[in-house]
This record gives C-alpha cells, structure tokens and sequence, in this order.
C-alpha cells in the first residue's frame, strides 16, 4: 500500500513541476525578462583560397600577385 502512495505522490508532484513549467512558457511571470529583438548580423563576403580551395572571411585575405589566399604560408607557395 505505501508503495502506491508513494508513485501517486511522486506522479502528482511531476506533474504539478510540468504544469508550472508550461505555465512559464505560456504566460511569464514578473521577474521572467523580455525577449531582446534579435541583432541584425551583417554578413561578411567569403573568399576561395587560389591554393587549397578553403573558404574564408574576406577580412583574413592575404593577397599575392593579385589572387587571395588563406594564409601567408599559402601565399608564400605561389
């Protein structure tokens, strides 16, 4: 007998977590913060490195002879 109390307290008591869970997420409490507009990301232009074909940031570019490469170690074997 007390082992069906028992999973009947434990089944109310998840039960009643779940609810409270549900509860948060359908209606936020006072202290739940609102959700901060998303940023708006400017995208980067990515390049194709000559020598082994890796795409990266524009920013990164290391130019030699006039192509781009990925790394000094790239462009040093143009």
């Amino acid at each position: 007998m007390t082992r069906i109390l028992f999973w009947l307290a434990l089944a109310f008591l998840v039960l009643m977590a779940l609810r409270s869970k549900v509860k948060d997420i359908v209606q936020p409490g006072p202290t739940a913060r609102p959700a901060a507009p998303p940023a708006e990301v400017e995208a980067e232009a990515m390049l194709c490195c000559v020598h082994c074909g890796v795409h990266y940031p524009a920013s990164e570019t290391v130019s030699a002879k006039g192509r781009d490469y990925c790394s000094a170690a790239h462009a040093g074997l143009a």
